[in-house]
């Protein structure tokens, strides 16, 4: 089941934290913007206007994804991961499917994310629903090495 974010749910800010400092931590290190995004996901993802959905499986939440508001009519598709023992079973394909649907419910033309090449089954989910490589711009991330965007 895929469900939203439910503001003032610790519970949800927790299993969002824990779902992306495992995956963060497994791969590279906790940034600052990782820690400011994963310490306030309301305040940083929420109040301006984006989202939070998650995945559960057996009454336990096993996958998150959010939506940041990127500038005018663009999502910044970001903090996707699916726990290791529920991975295989398509929940990676089901949040972003409902992550995109999420996306032009919010009027969103275009959706952006920021990844690393080295995360291969990521990408190539990425590549699957028709996200392309972009030029990279700035970006607070030292593990970011491919920009990807998506015209809805």
């Amino acid at each position: 089941m895929i469900f939203d974010f439910e503001r003032g749910n610790a519970a949800h800010g927790a299993a969002f934290r824990a779902l992306n400092a495992a995956w963060i931590e497994r791969f590279f290190a906790l940034e600052a913007e990782d820690l400011r995004v994963l310490s306030d996901p309301e305040g940083r993802i929420l109040a301006p206007g984006g989202a939070i959905l998650f995945a559960e499986l057996g009454g336990e939440i096993v996958g998150t994804v959010a939506l940041i508001p990127h500038g005018e009519g663009e999502l910044e598709l970001a903090k996707m991961a699916v726990d290791p023992k529920a991975q295989g079973r398509h929940l990676g394909r089901r949040l972003m499917d409902a992550a995109l649907l999420k996306a032009r419910a919010l009027g969103a033309r275009r959706v952006m994310l920021e990844t690393n090449d080295k995360l291969t089954p990521a990408v190539t989910l990425y590549r699957s629903v028709g996200f392309v490589p972009v030029p990279t711009g700035t970006t607070p991330y030292a593990r970011c090495n491919l920009t990807m965007a998506l015209t809805l």
